[in-house]
């Protein structure tokens, strides 16, 4: 899929009618998730029918498009089966037992409920919530694709507005032009001190968003938490303080996630090969930085480092200009010595790695050129990806099967 945002201009009036659908979506997928427990041998369909129930049952139900009504059916059916996948694979710990929503945030149409009016750039909702014909506000054209093209549209409602996002099928190679081969590959490990540091000794240090607006952004917090009154219906004033410390908050989220872009967008364009650490699993290695952030100490480092977001992108841009990226199990790559592969075992404080056999070197461009090394031997050739797949399956995994439906999960 192929996603254009545009930001939605309109009245106060549709503003309403738009979070009124957004509560109706929550309310469907909620009652859809009490009817599973409260059933047993409940199916896709008995679900499905059960939507249908409640627009008989509830007029403002009905008042939403019916596809919507579905999607947040699939919604729900989707936590619910992967629940049941995790359950059958036995994996360790919690298994994603389906919850309630709390904070549904967007409202998805399929093919009908919207109308696309290219030449003004406008786009109407025509299902009884009323929301109307809102502006298009965006840079990208929408002449370059056509209408039947058009999958799905979502209307998403962040802190300091609303968002249509357009999912199209097309397929991105078609559009963008592939680039020129560099013979040059690099191998990346990620840390604190330095977001990355690569085989060919090259540093990049991480911009740490969060940690520069913290300050204000605990301000911002403690200026809202005055203003709440346990047990009361909170005043526009807190509502106002809510939504400030809301955006500042997304604007760190945005700050970060397009450092991570460019930085990928920058490696793509300069390497065949990018190869990177992932943590090895039962089925597949994934990067588990879920469980990375449990320790107290890191966890907020961890997370104003973005390595979610940059690995996100390298994958993206790779399959996009046709390059290869590769995952590789971290393990003892900053132990085993990369120029006769005696491990050398060392603690996290020791930054530098002395091999009997005279190797000297950084330990963490010696682990980039480990992982490089790692995703490099016994695979020799040529490579095909399918980018229609991305997201189901956007990296070579080293050592191991892939697993479809646990990629998919």
């Amino acid at each position: 899929m192929f996603v254009l945002e545009y930001k939605l201009r309109g009245k106060p009036s549709q503003y309403q009618a738009i979070d009124e659908a957004i509560r109706t979506v929550q309310f469907v997928r909620n009652k859809c998730l009490r009817y599973w427990e409260e059933n047993q041998s409940v199916g896709q369909k008995d679900i499905y029918r059960y939507t249908t129930q409640l627009r008989d049952e509830y007029p403002f139900v009905k008042e939403l498009n019916s596809t919507a009504c579905q999607q947040a059916c699939e919604r729900i059916w989707t936590a619910i089966l992967r629940f049941y996948n995790n359950c059958k694979r036995k994996i360790a710990g919690k298994k994603g037992y389906p919850k309630y929503s709390k904070r549904t945030h967007s409202v998805e149409f399929k093919k009908s409920g919207w109308k696309l009016n290219r030449d003004a750039k406008k786009i109407t909702f025509s299902d009884g919530k009323n929301i109307g014909e809102l502006k298009l506000i965006g840079s990208r054209d929408l002449f370059y694709f056509q209408e039947w093209q058009i999958q799905r549209v979502r209307i998403v409602k962040r802190a300091e507005g609303y968002y249509c996002q357009l999912m199209l099928k097309l397929d991105v190679r078609d559009i963008t032009p592939q680039l020129e081969p560099t013979q040059q590959c690099v191998g990346l490990d990620m840390g604190l001190k330095y977001l990355y540091v690569d085989s060919n000794g090259n540093t990049v240090e991480p911009p740490k968003y969060y940690r520069k607006a913290e300050k204000h952004l605990n301000k911002l917090n403690k200026r809202k938490s005055k203003k709440f009154k346990k047990g009361n219906r909170q005043s526009n004033n807190y509502k106002k303080a809510s939504r400030k410390y809301a955006k500042g908050h997304l604007k760190v989220s945005r700050q970060r996630e397009e450092f991570a872009k460019k930085l990928a967008l920058r490696l793509i364009r300069s390497n065949d090969l990018i190869a990177y650490v992932g943590e090895a699993c039962t089925k597949c290695i994934d990067l588990k930085v879920k469980n990375l952030v449990r320790n107290q100490k890191l966890a907020k480092s961890i997370n104003d480092a973005g390595w979610s977001q940059f690995r996100k992108w390298i994958e993206y841009f790779g399959i996009k200009y046709g390059r290869l990226t590769i995952a590789v199990n971290p393990a003892y790559t900053s132990q085993e010595c990369f120029n006769c592969g005696r491990l050398i075992q060392k603690s996290l404080s020791v930054r530098t790695h002395v091999c009997w056999c005279g190797y000297v070197e950084d330990r963490d461009k010696m682990a980039a050129l480990n992982i490089l090394k790692k995703a490099t031997i016994g695979h020799i050739g040529s490579w095909s990806l399918d980018l229609n797949a991305w997201g189901d399956l956007s990296s070579i995994l080293v050592g191991r099967n892939t697993c479809q439906d646990n990629l998919s999960q």
